[in-house]
């Protein structure tokens, strides 16, 4: 992991124009969010929090995608993944300080924007950073309502053609085991479905 080169204004900018549709602050409150945070570079693979340990970070997804896993019968079950313009944390253990058992890393090179869980809360004491967290905190939470719903209301071939209605070129930047164990199947299972897509 490195230091990278966006500067505060920067990344206001970033976390406004992806937050603009959820809620159009102006870009002074986001000043303050980004004054809090460290622009930074890492590699493939990076595991950003391990299994078992209490999540230290928020991240602001630049470029790149990162995942959520929970080992379960000797395999990594990916429970979430997180694009561009996204939040990213294990975020009931952000919010508790608890330990938990999942495990979250980068799946490809990322620019992330991290903030601490201490200056994260701390923001929540303002009140425009409580309704910028709470953006930040819907934002998560509807997107893992949809997904949930999508599991339990959807075929997986469904769950997959609105996953590259989103992101086009997902194959190419998630493994297929990852995408596999992210709709609920086997990667057989999504090898089949990926070729009846492609036709």
């Amino acid at each position: 992991m490195q230091q990278g080169n966006l500067s505060q204004k920067e990344m206001a900018v970033i976390l406004k124009s992806a937050f603009d549709p959820f809620y159009n602050a102006p870009l002074e409150p986001w000043m303050d969010f980004a004054a809090c945070c460290v622009h930074v570079l890492v590699e493939k693979d990076m595991v950003l929090k391990q299994a078992g340990t209490a999540e230290q970070y928020m991240y602001f997804i630049v470029q790149g995608c990162a995942g959520i896993f929970l080992w379960k019968e000797k395999n990594d079950v990916c429970t979430d993944l997180g694009f561009e313009n996204h939040f990213f944390t294990d975020y009931m253990s952000l919010l508790t300080g608890a330990p938990s058992p999942l495990e979250t890393r980068t799946l490809e090179p990322s620019s992330l924007l991290r903030i601490t869980r201490a200056d994260y809360l701390q923001l929540g004491n303002t009140e425009m950073g409580m309704i910028l967290t709470r953006a930040a905190a819907e934002g998560s939470y509807i997107g893992k309502q949809q997904q949930q719903i999508n599991l339990l209301t959807k075929t997986a071939e469904q769950q997959y053609r609105e996953l590259l209605q989103t992101n086009p070129d997902i194959v190419a930047r998630v493994a297929q085991k990852h995408l596999a164990s992210y709709l609920g199947i086997t990667p057989q299972s999504f090898s089949r479905i990926r070729r009846l897509v492609s036709k």
